[in-house]
């Protein structure tokens, strides 16, 4: 397959610049895959498509504000300081980061830049030449997190361009485990309200972790999706959450995931037979048609970038040619694309 396989096309306009409020008034594109067939509903409508029994699987992963804008120090008195920006992707350990700079050319080995009038400053220490990034190391006085709080920025995605109001609004109801780079945007549209009534239903809130990364960032650049190299990126699946998994898929139940991310969280630790392993770790596992999906019977997402490696993760639940199908027919009913757009739940 060709990356070029996976384009479709989409008018700007259709590129959600704020969420939706309430967070479930969304809209929800309803895919049944044994006949084809599609509900145009609104994604509080979710409850009508969950059985009692069911598995619901969330990622519990927390959004940190990632981006820092600041200066490169001058290398000699009264010399030009030169505007940054740094994009924390991963902790390497208390003071070492992985994360993408600019500008790239400026911020070689040795360089030092400022945040805040000087109260948080990094080095650049390396360069991470597979991701055209840097391990950076942060000095400062006090807790990171909190300075990082009072100084960073949620990452939002370069296609938006609204100003976000509200951090809130760029972070699951249920987030917790901080690490990630990116939102698990699928989550975005369920309310504290909404999951009540999913757990009234007799389903099981089932929760994962995976750190959102530099994949979610990084386009398809190769013309052979074969070659595509993904960005490893941190998982955990507790011991728990894979006996409660494993014992409701037994008993008849479902396996559904939120996001892409809960899909290849599982994906990492199943056995070819779909049972859940407990696991920790990082995961660089790519999900496209042809891979055998081993543990998921169905996924609720968001509308994905053209070429994406997401948009052939949602291809492999149901075909390349219906996927691109299911793209063409949103875009004519205007649904609402990306980060902050509509729903679409995979049965």
């Amino acid at each position: 397959m060709r990356t070029a396989d996976f384009d479709y096309f989409l008018p700007e306009a259709l590129i959600a610049q704020t969420p939706v409020e309430p967070r479930d008034h969304s809209r929800l594109m309803v895919v049944h895959r044994g006949d084809g067939t599609r509900e145009h509903r609104h994604f509080y409508d979710i409850l009508d498509y969950l059985r009692p029994n069911d598995a619901l699987v969330i990622n519990e992963t927390k959004v940190i504000p990632a981006r820092l804008l600041g200066v490169k120090e001058a290398a000699e008195p009264n010399g030009p300081q030169v505007p940054v920006e740094i994009l924390l992707l991963r902790r390497e350990n208390a003071t070492d980061w992985e994360a993408l700079v600019k500008p790239g050319r400026r911020l070689k080995p040795g360089a030092v830049c400022s945040f805040g009038g000087g109260l948080l400053k990094c080095e650049i220490l390396s360069s991470v030449p597979e991701i055209g990034g840097r391990i950076v190391r942060f000095m400062y006085d006090g807790v990171f997190e909190e300075i990082l709080d009072q100084l960073g920025e949620m990452p939002l995605p370069p296609y938006i361009h609204e100003k976000l109001q509200d951090r809130s609004r760029y972070q699951t109801v249920y987030a917790k485990n901080e690490g990630s780079a990116a939102a698990p945007t699928a989550g975005l549209h369920f309310t504290p309200e909404l999951l009540d009534k999913v757990k009234q239903k007799g389903v099981t809130i089932v929760p994962v972790t995976l750190h959102v990364g530099l994949g979610t960032f990084r386009p398809v650049t190769v013309e052979d999706v074969d070659t595509h190299v993904m960005h490893s990126e941190y998982y955990q699946v507790t011991q728990e959450a894979a006996d409660t998994l494993n014992a409701i898929r037994s008993g008849g139940g479902r396996i559904i995931c939120v996001g892409t991310t809960s899909v290849r969280t599982l994906e990492t630790v199943a056995t070819e037979d779909g049972v859940i392993q407990a696991g920790a770790g990082d995961t660089a596992i790519f999900i496209y048609p042809g891979k055998k999906i081993k543990a998921v019977d169905a996924l609720i997402t968001n509308f994905h970038l053209p070429q994406s490696t997401l948009l052939m993760l949602v291809s492999a639940f149901m075909g390349r040619e219906t996927a691109l199908d299911v793209y063409r027919e949103a875009v004519e009913e205007q649904y609402r694309f990306f980060s902050f757009g509509d729903a679409m739940f995979i049965e």
